[in-house]
């Protein structure tokens, strides 16, 4: 499978403790630029710890589509810890975040009553190496290594535990101090349901990610 995958994800700083995430997401399907294979937005309330650490817990709506003729919406609360650790020539981030999946029942291609549930965990982490004379100011590049996986439980979860593993090779265009546009190539490894079939994607990413300040200088 060829897909496009584009992203946009705001943090706003209100204040030393409190801030906003939101963020919207489209996938395409097949052949890079064929139908829709999933898009959502998410939005959610930050609490930074420090500079460094915050606590999120944010909210989903998604829309899958499992066949051309069907969009099951999932609703995907969701919690999140995020740490960042900088160095002159490296920045790196890590979450764990888990979520709440309540997908649409299915039933001979259409919707049906009622929702499935699991848990899922997500760990990632993301390496952002500066090659600008001056690391990440703006209008420099920067090289960009990001691996995230993904694992299922609950009692819905029979076979596939393990659900997918992505991993993302890049660059980032740093806009000004705040902002960045990541592009690069993204590969998605995932086990289906019925535990003995695989997925593997191949993507183009494009993801903008976007920094207000609101505090008082």
């Amino acid at each position: 499978m060829q897909q496009v995958w584009t992203g946009f994800v705001n943090q706003t700083r209100l204040g030393n403790h409190w801030g906003i995430w939101a963020e919207g997401q489209l996938y395409t399907k097949q052949d890079f630029f064929s139908n829709l294979y999933e898009n959502f937005v998410s939005a959610g309330a930050i609490y930074y710890l420090n500079n460094n650490t915050k606590l999120i817990g944010g909210y989903s709506y998604v829309y899958l589509y499992p066949t051309d003729n069907l969009i099951q919406p999932e609703h995907r609360p969701w919690q999140q810890v995020m740490w960042h650790n900088n160095f002159p020539r490296l920045r790196l981030m890590q979450w764990l975040r888990l979520e709440e999946r309540f997908r649409r029942k299915v039933n001979d291609g259409e919707l049906a009553d009622g929702y499935n549930f699991n848990y899922r965990t997500r760990y990632n982490f993301l390496l952002m190496a500066g090659l600008g004379k001056i690391a990440f100011a703006p209008k420099t590049f920067s090289f960009v290594f990001n691996n995230e996986l993904f694992i299922n439980f609950g009692k819905e979860i029979v076979y596939n535990y393990y659900d997918q593993n992505r991993f993302f090779v890049g660059f980032a265009f740093h806009t000004n101090k705040q902002d960045n546009l990541q592009f690069g190539y993204l590969n998605v490894f995932q086990q289906l349901s019925a535990g003995n079939q695989y997925r593997s994607i191949n993507a183009v990413r494009v993801f903008y990610f976007n920094n207000l300040d609101f505090r008082k200088k």
